[in-house]
């Protein structure tokens, strides 16, 4: 195995060195990378074309904006139009494999300012705990098995958005493949069952 490079800021130059790639591979974790203000999705595709040029594919996987699309508002009333809001203004969601070259390649991305969680001078970031992320990740439509893993019948869970947003119930049962939950809760004192979108929903 190649001696792990060692580096003290995010000026050194690694990007010719491709055997860090192979340097103590870890799991596959989310971590949140700070960009500038409205650069997220130019952040995204910069890393998007980055990952494709130099192969990191097994390295990098999902990048992801938080984004949202509400309606445009007209003297306080929304209108049909429509725009995508950002959920989380000035960072991006990667989920990747962190050695040294995954981490100079991403910090080293245009609009990249830092990884949360790192204290600078090219210390790693710590990933982003999977009970944080799971609720961007579902908003975001981006469900995995994984997910579907950490909830089973008869658990309690909240809906945290979307219409019945607030409503506490018991799991009765869940459709992986349409990715909707059945939910007893109760509505003017009596038991009622309710289906929401998976990815509506939160332990409790």
């Amino acid at each position: 195995m190649a001696d792990e490079v060692k580096f003290t800021d995010s000026s050194t130059d690694l990007s010719d060195d491709k055997s860090s790639t192979n340097v103590e591979l870890g799991e596959k974790s989310w971590y949140v990378v700070n960009t500038y203000s409205t650069h997220e999705n130019k952040v995204k595709e910069n890393l998007r074309r980055r990952v494709e040029s130099m192969g990191l594919q097994d390295l990098i996987f999902r990048i992801i904006v938080a984004e949202q699309e509400v309606p445009v508002m007209k003297d306080g009333m929304p209108t049909e139009k429509t725009r995508m809001k950002n959920l989380y203004p000035g960072y991006v969601f990667v989920e990747m494999i962190m050695t040294d070259y995954a981490w100079y390649v991403v910090r080293n991305t245009p609009g990249v300012t830092g990884f949360v969680g790192s204290s600078g001078k090219g210390t790693k970031p710590f990933p982003v705990p999977r009970e944080q992320i799971e609720p961007v990740l579902k908003r975001m439509g981006e469900i995995d098995d994984e997910m579907f893993d950490r909830y089973n019948v008869d658990d309690y869970v909240k809906v945290i958005h979307g219409p019945l947003e607030g409503t506490e119930g018991r799991i009765l049962s869940i459709n992986r493949e349409t990715m909707v939950v059945e939910v007893e809760t109760i509505f003017f004192g009596r038991p009622t069952k309710v289906e929401v979108d998976f990815s509506e929903i939160d332990k409790i």
